[in-house]
């Protein structure tokens, strides 16, 4: 169905159940946020808050909560736009299969951009933007953020809606230095499109006009995050998407999305630049103060029926997840093409998206000799520079040949299959002082740090095995050795201080651990602070192992050594995922807000039966 607003979208929820009004008066500073992170757990509905304190607008949260309501949001433009995307990345297709061209047609067809004369709905109304929902989602958030924002801005130097970039990045409207209603912050990273544009726009020293816009159709929240390639504006998918050309006018030389519920302009000066942040992130850790863009707001706008859509990011999975799956059934096919050989892709979610990745590859060089990783690493390396999959931390790459029917999406079996045939003499190679996720704070330094690529290729090495061995001990200081999974290990550590103590304590391990023959069938250990919560599940052993560790600074083996510039180690392979002093703290919510949703859920409260 196609939806022309949110409002028509929630009347929709309403009729078919999927909807739950909350009418009794609710807090945005930190209440808010815990009730939709407790309706998403238990895969409840979509909320509509009526009542919000010191605001007059009502907000939608968990729209996209569950895997089938983000599913029905988008059928059936969401077929016509995966053969449009299968198309381009595919021409053969045409050919292969006609029936894919027809599907595509309405998608081609709305996804050019119609400028609106006049009726713009958003622009209806004007207020300020202290009037809107100061949602508050964690303790130490630096103040309240707008999180399910479209940022729109032009290429200064061509000034062209088709070299616009729409996308998501968090603003935060109050707290901090921020003149409240007059300035807000501008959070993006460092290979997003708006990150172009603000450099040319330094260039020249000139002013950035940026526009957000807050709801409007829901497929337009989605081609804000949609990882498209350079030359293709978001704005010509959302239209896509939506099922009707995106519409748009301009107001004091601003873009204005015509359906959006609100818009909000603003110019970015050359220069100006304000702490932004801390945040509560979606990698289930706070994201740290930092200097970013201040946008001078120079108007609010909106629709007179409008509403404000908020979501909550925390450690997965969150309603996020929902968008990341969507996008790989978009764009599994054009990752197969932009990348050719490489047949499978996962950014998992468990440890965070970007900071571990697992890959399968053809792996055909020189077929007569023993199998090996050779064309994997160009795959790697085709990886690692391709969009945001160049954020990835860990790569874990293996070959299709060994195990066509492996799954990247069952994260331990893919680990299984990679332990049972790494050969850590050879496969393992870093890539050290380089660009990372600017979330990521497993280093000292922001946007800085290292990769890990581990390659696998040809028959098993060993056979992974499912117990500790019946005399197996510890040095002293360390504890609680457990099994996650086949060949992986999780054990305690003592508290870490610093890397010069770091390494005392690491070499301890190794040389007790190198000193029995009988742990080949268990090749990785990983220190951690609590062996028991790692252990818990193979979503926290992911969560813990990839986003505590830093590869370079974190990773030894027994007898390891470098020869020819190239580490090697017998195993087992070790991972300190120890919590550091420099990093940032985990998200843990408010206890007396979380007792207070739990009266919410008892018998007469507005979620009963829900959480």
């Amino acid at each position: 169905m196609k939806y022309s607003s949110l409002k028509q979208y929630v009347d929709v929820l309403k009729k078919e159940g999927e909807l739950v009004t909350i009418d009794t008066p609710v807090d945005p500073d930190l209440e808010m946020a815990e009730i939709t992170r407790r309706v998403f757990e238990a895969r409840g509905p979509a909320l509509l808050f009526t009542r919000i304190k010191t605001c007059k607008f009502p907000a939608l949260s968990n729209l996209f909560g569950t895997w089938d309501r983000t599913q029905t949001i988008f059928e059936p433009q969401l077929s016509q736009v995966k053969s449009l995307v299968d198309i381009k990345s595919d021409p053969g297709l045409v050919l292969k299969s006609p029936r894919t061209l027809f599907n595509s047609l309405p998608a081609l067809f709305h996804s050019f951009p119609i400028k609106k004369r006049s009726n713009a709905k958003v622009l209806e109304r004007s207020c300020s933007i202290t009037d809107l929902p100061m949602i508050k989602c964690w303790p130490g958030d630096g103040g309240a953020f707008i999180l399910l924002p479209q940022v729109f801005s032009k290429d200064p130097e061509q000034n062209s809606i088709f070299t616009s970039n729409l996308g998501m990045y968090r603003i935060q409207i109050s707290g901090n230095e921020y003149d409240p209603g007059n300035e807000i912050g501008l959070h993006y990273q460092l290979h997003r499109g708006i990150g172009n544009h603000h450099k040319k726009a330094i260039e020249r020293n000139q002013a950035l006009r940026v526009s957000i816009f807050i709801g409007g159709p829901p497929a337009h929240t989605l081609a804000a995050v949609m990882p498209l390639p350079e030359g293709i504006p978001e704005i010509a998918f959302a239209g896509a998407l939506a099922g009707q050309n995106f519409k748009y006018t301009h107001v004091d030389g601003h873009l204005v999305a015509a359906d959006a519920d609100f818009c909000i302009t603003g110019i970015v000066v050359p220069g100006k630049t304000k702490k932004e942040g801390p945040f509560g992130d979606h990698l289930g850790y706070y994201s740290m103060a930092h200097e970013y863009p201040c946008l001078r707001v120079t108007g609010v706008y909106h629709r007179k029926d409008a509403i404000f859509p908020f979501t909550v990011v925390g450690r997965p999975p969150q309603e996020d997840t929902n968008f990341g799956r969507l996008i790989h059934e978009i764009t599994k096919v054009a990752v197969k093409q932009a990348i050719p050989g490489v047949t499978a892709v996962n950014a998992v979610d468990d440890a965070g998206v970007h900071p571990l990745l697992l890959a399968k590859a053809h792996e055909r060089y020189v077929p007569y000799e023993q199998r090996a990783p050779r064309e994997l690493l160009t795959h790697a390396n085709q990886i690692l520079g391709t969009g945001q999959l160049s954020l990835a931390k860990y790569l874990f790459i293996c070959a299709h040949e060994d195990a066509p029917k492996l799954d990247v999406n069952d994260e331990k079996a893919f680990f299984i299959h990679m332990l049972e045939r790494v050969d850590f003499h050879r496969d393992i190679h870093f890539l050290t002082k380089t660009t990372m996720d600017t979330l990521d704070y497993s280093t000292r330094d922001i946007n800085q740090g290292s990769k890990l690529v581990m390659a696998a290729a040809g028959e098993k090495k060993r056979h992974l095995g499912i117990g500790l061995p019946k005399d197996f001990s510890l040095p002293d200081t360390f504890c609680h050795a457990t099994l996650v999974a086949p060949g992986m290990v999780v054990l305690n550590g003592p508290g870490f201080y610093t890397y010069p103590k770091a390494k005392i304590q690491m070499n301890q391990l190794k040389k007790y651990l190198q000193t029995r023959n009988d742990l080949s069938a268990l090749p990785l250990f990983v220190v951690v602070d609590d062996a028991e919560f790692a252990a818990g599940s193979f979503a926290n052993f992911l969560w813990v192992t990839f986003l505590r560790s830093n590869p370079s600074h974190d990773m030894y083996g027994v007898n390891e050594k470098t020869m020819f510039k190239h580490w090697q180690c017998d195993p087992p392979l070790i991972i300190d995922a120890r919590i550091k002093p420099f990093h940032a703290k985990a998200l843990t919510p408010d206890k007396k807000i979380a007792q207070k949703v739990d009266k919410m859920g008892q018998h007469g409260g507005e979620l009963f039966g829900i959480i």
